[in-house]
């Protein structure tokens, strides 16, 4: 795992598969504003709620010169079926490797059912357009992430 990401700081790049049977690379990006979200899995409640909050307000996001990327372990089968049954409009990319997640740090040790396990603490990083760290989110919550990210844009902006 990396040291601590901080405001101001390069955002690590990074290529992984996406759903369009292609491959996104953060760097290409440059020149726009980046909203790089990771969350736990495809199809649950939580990630589905954040998801179709993401894809309702895309248009706002792109208004304030950022594209949203949604990143998870799921295989990429899985995220087109996400996508396709939410009619999401933004990309995802699989991390099945963890390789990414483990470069933004948001693996962490979790408890499900009584287990211990690790998982992908639901965590946002909006980048700028010259690749720059602005604000760094973690532990958000999925029904109200996306609204107080909005606000904090929209005030910035």
């Amino acid at each position: 795992m990396t040291e601590e990401l901080l405001v101001g700081a390069e955002a690590p790049d990074f290529t992984l598969e996406n759903d369009a049977g292609g491959a996104t690379t953060l760097s290409a990006l440059r020149g726009k504003g980046v909203i790089l979200y990771f969350y736990p899995k495809d199809n649950t409640a939580g990630c589905t709620t954040q998801a179709i909050a993401f894809r309702d307000n895309l248009a706002r996001f792109e208004a304030l010169g950022f594209t949203v990327i949604g990143v998870s372990r799921d295989s990429v089968k899985s995220h087109c079926g996400f996508r396709e049954r939410q009619g999401l409009n933004f990309t995802l990319l699989s991390d099945k490797a963890e390789t990414v997640c483990n470069l933004y740090g948001v693996l962490k040790e979790k408890m499900m059912y009584g287990r211990r396990c690790f998982g992908i603490e639901r965590s946002t990083f909006v980048i700028s357009p010259e690749g720059k760290l602005l604000y760094v989110m973690r532990g958000v919550k999925a029904k109200t992430h996306v609204a107080e990210l909005l606000a904090l844009l929209e005030g910035a902006a």
